[in-house]
């Protein structure tokens, strides 16, 4: 399935139903008067976070989304029926934004998450509400109002616990699949990963998600290579890992040219917890490993290179380190949700 993490699409509410001019008309019943009904209102487009999607390819076949209209009033006093709501289902983790993306309308964040994104216009009334002792055969009768319709974006962002971060090929997608069952594409170019790639890691009877997005590389804020437009799946990790390819010359470089891009993209995410790794070690001896390791925590602004995590995601060492310092980080993240969700059921 192609993966799609972007879509423009077009709502409208229904209108309100109309309401009716009618007098009774009865046997033994000389003065009827009147008992037109009112109209029935316009159906709301409601927004839903599902589980059961995790890309908005369907949005690429279906645009446009329309409630139904209220139906007519009738006579008897009868009420017309509100028109349908339109529900769009969506991935959870997609926000809503306005059409030129600078107000957030709605952020689907949990399954089964709902939001009124356009309401349905108001009923029309019958000639019954116009009956006054002055008025006693009124021949008015109101139109519904008419809905809302909007332009929309759909941005998916995806919920993961943790994120890779990385140059292209710094191995960020041999490390998910050595911690997950994740089966991303792996191959010796650069952007082999063309989407982000969820993995759920195990660790310590506890799971967490991971994610890998494509590499970045200088100027991607600007638009070369794949952009940074990928970096907004990891906006709502608690922590990212940084994958330094061990086998360059320049480690240094490239880890500053990653906090570069990331700055540059903004939204928190250059201040967010970061675990610096040294990748591919299994092909670098001991004195090089060392090293790069402390060129790296200089460049990193570490204390010690005791803090640059050294890892191979072909032979699995040091995967198992990097995972239990980022275990405790995710527990506090989940620890604070809970206490605030127990603070709004409260209130």
């Amino acid at each position: 399935m192609k993966f799609l993490d972007e879509a423009k699409i077009y709502l409208k509410s229904g209108d309100g139903g109309a309401g009716c001019v009618s007098f009774r008309r009865e046997k033994f019943i000389e003065y009827g008067g009147p008992d037109g009904g009112d109209g029935g209102r316009g159906g709301d487009v409601i927004i839903e976070a599902v589980e059961s999607l995790n890309t908005l390819i369907d949005f690429r076949y279906r645009q446009h989304f329309k409630a139904e209209t209220g139906h007519h009033g009738r006579g008897k006093t009868m009420t017309g029926r509100a028109g349908a709501p339109a529900v769009v289902r969506v991935p959870v983790g997609t926000q809503v934004l306005s059409d030129d993306k600078t107000e957030i309308l709605a952020d689907m964040t949990e399954a089964g998450q709902r939001a009124v994104l356009c309401r349905g216009g108001d009923r029309g009334f019958g000639n019954t509400r116009f009956k006054t002792s002055t008025n006693r055969a009124p021949r008015r009768a109101d139109p519904g109002w008419p809905g809302e319709e909007l332009w929309v974006w759909l941005r998916l962002k995806l919920i993961a616990d943790a994120g890779l971060i990385g140059l292209p090929n710094a191995g960020k997608s041999t490390f998910l699949a050595a911690v997950s069952r994740a089966r991303p594409k792996v191959a010796d170019y650069p952007f082999t990963t063309l989407h982000p790639v969820l993995g759920v890691v195990a660790l310590d009877d506890t799971h967490f998600v991971l994610a890998d997005i494509p590499g970045l590389i200088e100027g991607a804020h600007q638009g070369a290579g794949l952009g940074d437009r990928f970096l907004g799946h990891v906006e709502r990790c608690e922590a990212l890992v940084h994958l330094v390819d061990g086998t360059q010359d320049d480690v240094a470089g490239a880890y500053r040219t990653i906090r570069g891009e990331l700055a540059a993209y903004g939204a928190g995410l250059a201040d967010k917890n970061e675990l610096v790794a040294l990748n591919k070690i299994d092909s670098l001896d001991d004195q090089e490993i060392e090293d790069k390791a402390a060129i790296l925590a200089q460049a990193a602004g570490l204390d010690s290179p005791a803090q640059v995590f050294r890892i191979s995601g072909v032979s699995g060492q040091g995967v198992q380190d990097i995972l239990r310092a980022l275990l405790p980080r995710i527990e506090a993240r989940r620890a604070a949700a809970r206490e605030h969700l127990a603070l709004t059921e409260v209130t």
